[in-house]
């Protein structure tokens, strides 16, 4: 095995992140985060007032991530949920079921549609996808990516990399603010395996076929997708 190789949830792959064309795809990431995140500094303030004031919690929700080569890292995020929101418990399988969570029940619920978790000012940034802003600043540290696949949590990516095949090949670049997957229609909640499935299939087509231009094409598809897409919830 080469140093170029590595070996992330049992799949043995070639670390792209590290070959000479992804140091343009990092000056590229680093100029726009550091761009887009100073003109939406008002923005940013803004957002954190009004979260404020609904219910004095705290601003920024942070939760631990899976990036580049398996490593962790810390995800920003504005808060949408309620500070106080109590984590869901998953029911006790019956007699005869496995054991821990599976992809329809994991140890952490996502959000669904209507959930009672999301406040008032974090509903009209979910719809917006504004709570995402916050992962300009992991993209200047380097954690991710302008493009690139959505960065799952860690108690996910456990079960998920033992169900849904080369689900750990998409660990061969940096995680993404937006993704091939998000503007083709897998975004939002993830309701059974099919739509995993077509995600993974979906982020690995990305990494084996990454360019400059389909980066820029993909951040180009996000902006009309943050109004019209049924899936932001």
């Amino acid at each position: 095995m080469t140093d170029q190789q590595k070996i992330i949830s049992d799949v043995l792959f070639e670390d792209i992140s590290i070959l000479p064309r992804q140091g343009a795809k990092r000056l590229f990431d680093a100029t726009l985060a550091a761009f887009a995140a100073l003109i939406l500094l008002p923005l940013f303030l803004l957002i954190a007032v009004a979260i404020f004031i609904e219910d004095g919690g705290q601003i920024l929700f942070l939760q631990e991530r899976t990036g580049l080569g398996g490593r962790k890292f810390r995800l920003y995020k504005f808060r949408s949920m309620r500070a106080a929101a109590p984590q869901p418990i998953a029911p006790r399988p019956a007699a005869g079921e496995p054991e821990g969570p599976t992809l329809a029940e994991p140890e952490l619920r996502q959000a669904t549609r209507g959930d009672a978790r999301v406040t008032r000012v974090g509903a009209v940034l979910r719809r917006l996808s504004w709570d995402e802003l916050p992962q300009l600043l992991n993209i200047l540290k380097g954690d991710m990516s302008l493009v690139g696949p959505r960065p799952h949590a860690v108690s996910h990516d456990r079960i998920w990399a033992a169900e849904v095949p080369n689900y750990g090949a998409r660990f061969r670049v940096r995680p993404g603010l937006t993704g091939y997957a998000q503007v083709n229609g897998f975004r939002g909640e993830l309701r059974d395996a099919d739509s995993l499935v077509g995600r993974v299939q979906a982020d690995n087509f990305y990494i084996d076929n990454w360019s400059l231009l389909l980066d820029m094409k993909i951040i180009i598809m996000t902006v009309p997708a943050l109004f019209h897409d049924p899936n932001a919830y």
